[in-house]
């Protein structure tokens, strides 16, 4: 499977992006995240050429979204990759990122206007950029998140996500936020 480039993922980014303010939010989002999941590279045998790519397109859907409910951005995503030509082990990551992942039950269980299916990490490299991810927020303004601000925000889903995100937290550690923030200049909550 051939990845792309970094610099034909920004490619993507600014084609897709509705807006130079949402490009500038998602397509830096989605750098903070890579290097997030970065910092665990030398600890994990992973192929670190599809995590760096998956990282960097994991919400190349938010651009879809227009007037519908968030959680449908990794969904759209999802399509959005696999109407250019992207196999599916890299439109997965599109897919496989939200929260600490979205089971059939949840989307039941929820109501979630998502089609009724599995969202949910298959390998290591996705499962690492789902848990990247966790640590910044494109919120207004954006900011990083510590694990346990995480792990309390999560806790409105359920107990079990909760345990969820403190398996991987365990399995991974947590990331060095300090650096990335002095960086940025966003706080880490």
């Amino acid at each position: 499977m051939r990845v792309p480039t970094d610099r034909e993922i920004r490619a993507l980014h600014r084609e897709y992006a509705p807006s130079r303010a949402s490009y500038e939010l998602v397509s830096e989002h989605c750098r903070l995240v890579c290097s997030v999941a970065e910092q665990f590279f030398t600890r994990l045998d992973l192929d670190t050429d599809l995590v760096r790519a998956g990282a960097l397109l994991h919400d190349i859907g938010v651009y879809r979204l227009d007037s519908a409910a968030y959680i449908r951005h990794g969904v759209l995503g999802h399509e959005l990759l696999a109407s250019l030509g992207y196999p599916v082990e890299l439109c997965r990551f599109a897919s496989c990122h939200t929260g600490v992942g979205i089971t059939r039950e949840d989307v039941v269980r929820q109501g979630l206007p998502i089609p009724v299916a599995d969202y949910v990490p298959a390998t290591p490299e996705e499962e690492l950029v789902l848990y990247a991810d966790k640590f910044h927020s494109k919120r207004t303004p954006p900011v990083f998140l510590s694990g346990a601000t995480y792990a309390a925000e999560v806790a409105r889903f359920g107990a079990d996500k909760v345990v969820a995100f403190n398996a991987l937290r365990a399995r991974y550690g947590e990331p060095g936020l300090g650096a990335l923030s002095a960086a940025t200049g966003y706080a880490v909550s």
